[in-house]
């Protein structure tokens, strides 16, 4: 028999847990307004900070203030939140249906299959041929609706060889990793082929796109961005205890009534379509689905009520902070967003590799 006060003793360390994950999501969301408001007050347009949070309401005294932050600050901030919550809690959901602490856009191949459909477009399709640069002297794209659409294309085209796949040869969640790094190094070595037969301008052109840049999109990508975001995290969380049950096991999982092949399935074709569409619009962007469901994983644990939101949040911090380092390092030149991401993220990966390996 329990003693008495083991009993009262549980639901007091349950509460501490919980108050403990939710202190956690509070911080990051704290930290993430922190973020949000500095990457609004920085830039070469030096304005009080007041009169830019009035700007985004568009009722700033000066009315170039209302034009930067509108046209040209707001979007980019947006497009890293949405951007970065999207590839953190996508490689989550995938880390989870998938079995494989490795698991994200880069490693099934994703990242690699816009890339390519980007140089195919750049090359064959001429969509990137320069018309001209600015003062600032940033490459301009001719056709960029055309480049987004064939790296969304390609991009989705790897995921359905991968659900294909596993439909077919019913292979293991670790095998259909393996085919994702399969199709990575195929889609790496046609993007390479197509770039031997580039001009300078061309490659410059792809070169520039696989960098990475917050700061192409406009509204209307923002909005694209929001509602598929938006709504697979919906269904994300709506998903999160099938997440939980099959943290136990895929046995246990199928006793507790979860449909775990068309779960898997379907989870991997919603996060593919978020990683598609953030990376068409953003371009590649390294080590934010990776790391950003560890960091948040070593403070709140396995459950995923608490795993998805702060997955979303630190992906966009994440993601944010790269921008912020990227503007600021050497301003005014802005560095590759992609290019930070890797620096921040490979470090602090290969750190949480070798001192938490049974955490991972």
């Amino acid at each position: 028999m329990n003693h008495p006060s083991l009993r009262q003793q549980a639901p007091e360390a349950y509460a501490r847990h919980q108050g403990r994950r939710a202190a956690f999501l509070l911080v990051l969301a704290a930290a993430l307004v922190c973020a949000v408001l500095v990457s609004l007050w920085c830039g070469s347009y030096e304005t009080p900070l007041p009169e830019l949070v009035r700007g985004v309401f568009g009722r700033a005294g000066d009315k170039s203030v209302n034009t930067v932050v509108r046209n040209l600050r707001l979007p980019r901030i947006c497009t890293a939140l949405l951007g970065g919550a999207g590839l953190g809690i996508s490689g989550c959901v995938l880390q989870s249906v998938l079995r494989n602490p490795l698991a994200s856009a880069s490693t099934l191949g994703i990242s690699q299959g816009a890339s390519f459909g980007a140089a195919f477009a750049i090359i064959v399709l001429g969509a990137g041929l320069q018309s001209g640069s600015s003062a600032s002297g940033a490459m301009s794209f001719t056709a960029p609706v055309t480049i987004s659409v064939c790296a969304f294309v390609c991009s989705m085209a790897v995921s359905l060889v991968i659900l294909a796949l596993s439909r077919l040869r019913a292979i293991t969640p670790e095998a259909m990793v393996l085919a994702g790094v399969a199709l990575s190094s195929l889609f790496s070595g046609a993007s390479t082929l197509l770039q031997y037969f580039a001009d300078d301008v061309q490659l410059s052109s792809i070169v520039f796109w696989t960098f990475g840049d917050l700061g192409r999109t406009s509204w209307r990508e923002v909005r694209i961005m929001a509602a598929v975001i938006l709504a697979a995290a919906a269904v994300f969380l709506l998903n999160r205890w099938n997440y939980n049950a099959l943290e136990s096991g895929e046995h246990t999982a199928v006793s507790l009534g979860v449909h775990v092949v068309r779960l898997r399935l379907w989870n991997v074709l919603l996060c593919s379509l978020v990683c598609s569409v953030v990376v068409a619009y953003v371009g590649v962007i390294n080590f934010i689905g990776l790391v950003a469901p560890h960091l948040v994983r070593r403070v709140v644990g396995g459950n995923y009520c608490w795993l998805l939101p702060g997955s979303a949040l630190m992906g966009a911090l994440l993601l944010l902070l790269g921008d912020l380092a990227a503007r600021q390092l050497l301003a005014p030149v802005v560095l590759p967003i992609g290019a930070i991401t890797s620096f921040l993220g490979a470090p602090l990966f290969l750190y949480m590799l070798f001192k938490g390996r049974d955490r991972l």
